[in-house]
Order: C-alpha cells, then structure tokens, then sequence
C-alpha cells in the first residue's frame, strides 16, 4: 500500500527548506539587492529621529534580518535599532536567537521575538488598540503563507511611521515558479495550502491600495538537477519543498510525479548549464512608501 500524500509539518518544511537554499542563489540574490539598493533604500529612515523601529515579519532564522540591521547601522550610526520579528516557528526563533547571541557588533539593537504568525499579531494589536509605529517593515518570501494577503499588506502598512517603508520580497513573474504554478497548476498536489502568488499579485493589491511603490528584480536560481536522479535523497527532499508534500516521490502517483518532472524541464520553468537544470528563482524586490 502506498502510503497516502500528506503536507509538511513545521519540522519537515526546516528541513526542505534547508536544502532549497542549499542549492539555490537565493540568498546571494537577497545580498546583490542589499548591496547595490538597500543602503539608498535606508538612507532617510527615522528621519533623524534617536530610535529606528523595525519590524520582521515572518522572519525565519533571522539571517536576511541582520544583514539589513547591519545596512541599517551603517547608514545611521550611533542610532539606537529597535527590532521586533514576528516568527511562528519556534526552531527558526530559537535559531535567530542563537544568531544574535554570537553576534559581537549589535550593542545598540534590542530585540523582541513574538512567536506568533503575523494574523495572530494582528488580532493582538487590534484588541490592544495601541498601535506601535514602525520606520521599516520587511515581508520577506512570507505572503505564500497568509490566509488574507490583501488584508495583511493592508494591515502592516498601518504600522508604517512617517516616511516609512514596507520591503516584500516574493517571487518575481519570471520566475520558473510563475509558470509552474500558471501553467502546470494540475501537475502539483492539493495538500500544499499556500497561496500561488508572485509579483504582479502583490503589485495589484498595491495599486488598489493606492500606494506608491517601486519593483526591483533580480535574478535567481536553483540547480534542481537531483530532482531528476532516482532515489537520490536530496531531490527527494527539494520535490517535498516544491510541492509542500511530504516524501512526495514515495507517495504521489506515477503519472502525477511524471507531469510534474517534465513540467519542471520546460525552458518557462529551468535552463540547462553545464549539464545541470537550473529552476528560475528569479526575486521581486517591493518598497512601499508609507
């Protein structure tokens, strides 16, 4: 009997996600953007003021947070951070600690971790009533993961402070999961609960917001070309990321598992280098100005 298709916990997602990014340029992507962007991006934030307040949400490990922290610091010196992240997963919040607990350089960063997904945040502000004011907030590849996407950008961009900004990062429209999740939406299995969206979705609720933004693209990939190798346990691992499934190899239908490699072979989807398939992980970088 094969056993029946069912979605990731909290511990299989760390664990394929760990692997996404072990293949991919995903971080190295987030980095040109916080190199040749971000420091222009800060450079007016708090406006003088003796405090910056920045607000995660979704935060993950918190790696991507300190790099901008770090970018944050530079342009401001002296300037006191204060960091609040909103984080469900209680490994990725103890691993984030873990991360500023060795980092030497962040004496004048405070940090508060709610261990909440960012909904539960809301609903938390609201029936305080007080709502805290934020100079940079920063939604980084989380929005796949909200019950109501429109409603939270609306939400979080409330808290922005004065001249402040909201950052989204999300998938780009070029990218290969664009097409996959388009085009070849049957190829994929119903457990996954997360919302198909990419750019021009987010630009969309944006222009109906009636804020100003900018896009910046940059490009991304992911060799995926162990997807491909029978039994190898790393594409096994990267197939349960793409598909939000556990052991999706071991436990999806022949045809279905065929669809979805030969999908994932279209040049809409990947490009061939060096005799590896590379996966188009291309990135969007939003700024909303308050």
């Amino acid at each position: 009997v094969i056993p029946s298709m069912r979605s990731l916990t909290a511990e299989e997602y760390v664990e394929a996600f760990k692997s996404f990014l072990d293949h991919s340029t995903e971080h190295q992507c987030m980095d040109e953007f916080n190199k040749e962007e971000m420091p222009n991006i800060v450079a007016d934030l708090g406006n003088g003021k003796s405090t910056i307040n920045v607000l995660g949400v979704g935060s993950g490990t918190g790696e991507q947070d300190l790099k901008m922290i770090r970018i944050l610091q530079a342009a401001h010196p002296g300037v006191l951070i204060d960091n609040e992240i909103i984080e469900p997963n209680p490994q990725h919040v103890a691993a984030y600690k873990e991360l500023v607990n060795q980092a030497p350089d962040l004496q004048k960063v405070s940090f508060i971790w709610h261990q909440l997904t960012s909904s539960e945040y809301e609903q938390q502000v609201k029936e305080k009533g007080t709502h805290k004011k934020f100079d940079f907030i920063h939604m980084i590849q989380m929005l796949y993961r909200v019950e109501d996407i429109h409603n939270t950008i609306k939400f979080f961009h409330s808290c922005l402070d004065q001249h402040g900004k909201l950052l989204i990062i999300i998938l780009s429209d070029s990218s290969g999961w664009a097409s996959l999740w388009k085009k070849y939406r049957h190829c994929l299995p119903s457990t996954d609960s997360g919302h198909y969206v990419t750019s021009s979705g987010i630009t969309d609720i944006l222009k109906r917001l009636g804020v100003e933004y900018r896009v910046y693209e940059f490009p991304s990939g992911w060799d995926i070309t162990e997807c491909f190798i029978e039994g190898d346990p790393v594409g096994g691992l990267m197939m349960d990321f793409l598909t939000g499934t556990k052991n999706f190899l071991g436990t999806a239908p022949a045809g279905l598992r065929r669809r979805l490699q030969e999908a994932l072979c279209q040049p809409e989807c990947s490009s061939k280098k060096d005799g590896r398939i590379i996966f188009s992980n291309n990135l969007s970088m939003i700024v909303v100005e308050s």
